[in-house]
């Protein structure tokens, strides 16, 4: 993604409104990411520093972040150091992906000091680093000692130095005589020549400007003569110029998906991409990434249940075709039992010894002969009952073996679910809740940690409400189904599911009166949604009373049955739902 020197340039012109503004709270919601929030006359703000490796950045954000229960250690020291604090001023170094944030603060000592927060969005080097008065570091994100880096190291109490330069031209800097000159003796292509020769230019608008210079994204530079060169020149030092603004937040979507954003338009993809201004920086990169980072957060730390659960789900589908193969051989048991009869009855004409007993099958119709097999160590009269004892035995597996596949295929059917409802975890409530859903049914061991947990307010069911003003709740998981069908709903509620496929249940409250057709149907939309079906068209939703809907004894959690329904087929409407919801 082009985070450039330029685009973060544009972004901290936006992020300069807050200078003045003191630091009311520090928060760490994950790893890379602090959040700073801001106070000033002007407003208030909250300012998100993320250093990660893969799309580290800086802007204003009004997202909601949930922090973990015990504060990391560096948001620990970033709140004794900064807590109070002014911010005086946000700096960047002239074409270099630093953002620098000076604060106004005290010592130890109550004496007044300036401090800086240096954010290197340096792509797998990104980092964050807090500096003391001195031009010491006082901490940082990622430490780097001499063994990880032999050029720069970043460890506290080292004096703080910028990160090493490239040794590229500036581009705003760069004289027409030198640009020309340079450009004469280029070779290969335009964008790329750009990219090698230029500091702070991002891969996407070195694209950009050779496709807004020549017509071609990847023009080579050997179809141009020594004039056409120097007219090249003329112009991309008219771009180079333009660099330094203004600027206009740009996002690129490809099929209604964001894919790249910029500080200027971009031409080049023709109607490949659809371009979408933005109302700032700020709202751009949430937009781009809020959505984004949450799933790839929840999904990292959903990986290794996502694991346990699909090893028990495949461990019970094994299991299952094991007895259904068992199953299947008790069919033969009539068998067994006119083996044992036609034994008996040829008594007199077995031998101890005997392997097989070859005599006419009166079950048969046409008498025809058959051969049984006999055991040469039993007499024939025991020959007899180990017939009569398989065929009991296969009896007695049949009843056995059918209640545990119904046990099973429950089992299989409840892991699914589970599955599913961890595919739409949002947050690591979502996630801590459905792995004590697992743990409370024996599925995982218990968690054991140094300290007692602390006690977090129930997660409440998704809240939505419908176009006529009616109230919509959905499960976040099964046991909030069971809480929301079969305890906080009344009988006269209306409850929604999708037909035979995992998904949440809805619940609309009929308080207000009997909802119409149009709450009905963003019901039914929204049960679509919270299901395996989310992306289907013209799904099943069956709708019926509370009152109707039970829950089996012993039955899995989210687990009902019901009756007296109607259904509706609906598609899901993601726009409206998040339109809709009551946070």
């Amino acid at each position: 993604m082009p985070f450039d020197a330029v685009f973060l340039s544009a972004v901290t012109a936006e992020l300069r409104q807050a200078e003045g503004a003191r630091v009311d709270k520090v928060n760490q919601p994950s790893r890379d990411t602090v959040l700073l929030q801001l106070r000033g006359p002007a407003g208030s703000w909250k300012l998100l520093l993320d250093a990660n490796t893969g799309h580290p950045r800086i802007h204003f954000t009004t997202e909601s972040f949930e922090n973990p229960a015990a504060p990391p250690m560096f948001c620990m020291l970033l709140r004794k150091h900064l807590v109070g604090g002014r911010l005086l001023a946000l700096r960047q170094p002239p074409m270099e992906r630093v953002a620098e944030l000076v604060f106004s603060c005290t010592d130890e000592l109550g004496d007044p000091v300036k401090k800086r927060l240096v954010l290197e969005l340096m792509g797998r080097n990104s980092n964050l680093v807090l500096v003391g008065g001195d031009g010491r570091i006082i901490d940082c994100l990622r430490r780097v000692d001499f063994e990880m880096s032999e050029q720069r190291q970043v460890l506290p109490g080292l004096f703080y130095e910028l990160p090493p330069t490239q040794g590229k031209l500036l581009p705003q800097q760069t004289p027409p005589a030198l640009l020309e000159s340079q450009l004469l003796r280029a070779e290969g292509r335009l964008d790329q020549w750009l990219l090698d020769s230029f500091a702070g230019l991002s891969p996407l608008i070195c694209r950009e400007l050779s496709y807004r210079l020549t017509g071609s994204a990847d023009a080579d530079l050997g179809q141009y003569d020594p004039a056409q060169r120097q007219q090249l020149a003329q112009e991309l030092a008219a771009r180079f110029a333009a660099l330094d603004g203004p600027y206009t937040p740009v996002l690129l979507r490809r099929e209604g998906v964001p894919k790249d954003f910029s500080y200027t338009d971009i031409g080049q993809y023709g109607g490949f991409m659809q371009s979408e201004r933005a109302e700032s920086f700020s709202a751009l990169l949430d937009l781009f990434y809020t959505a984004r980072d949450r799933a790839e957060r929840i999904r990292a730390r959903t990986a290794e249940l996502h694991k346990q659960i699909a090893n028990l789900r495949a461990r019970t589908a094994r299991k299952l075709e094991a007895q259904r193969r068992e199953l299947e051989a008790t069919h033969d048991r009539e068998r067994l039992r006119q083996m044992g009869d036609l034994v008996t009855a040829n008594l007199h004409r077995i031998q101890r010894g005997q392997t097989v007993l070859e005599t006419e099958n009166f079950y048969d119709p046409d008498m025809a002969a058959i051969a049984i097999p006999l055991s040469p160590t039993l007499s024939p009269q025991k020959n007899a009952a180990r017939y009569y004892k398989e065929y009991a035995k296969a009896k007695t597996a049949e009843s056995v073996l059918t209640g545990q596949i119904a046990r099973g295929e429950a089992e299989l059917d409840y892991l699914s679910s589970v599955l599913d409802e961890l595919s739409r975890a949002e947050s690591d409530r979502d996630v801590t809740e459905i792995r004590q859903e697992l743990t409370d049914g024996g599925y995982l061991r218990q968690q054991r940690g140094k300290g007692k947990a602390p006690r977090q307010a129930a997660l409440r069911p998704r809240h939505f409400r419908s176009s006529e003003g009616f109230d919509i709740y959905v499960g976040r998981n099964n046991r909030q189904n069971d809480q929301l069908t079969l305890k906080d709903a009344v009988k006269t509620d209306l409850w929604f599911h999708t037909q035979k496929i995992h998904g949440s249940h809805v619940i609309v409250d009929c308080d207000r009166g009997q909802p119409g057709e149009e709450t009905i149907r963003q019901a039914a939309q929204l049960a679509a949604q919270f299901s395996q079906a989310a992306t289907g068209q013209n799904v099943p939703v069956d709708y019926t009373a509370v009152r109707n809907v039970k829950k089996p004894v012993g039955a899995k959690p989210g687990m009902v049955i019901y009756d007296h329904y109607h259904t509706a087929y609906v598609t899901p409407d993601p726009d409206w739902a998040a339109s809709a919801e009551v946070r």
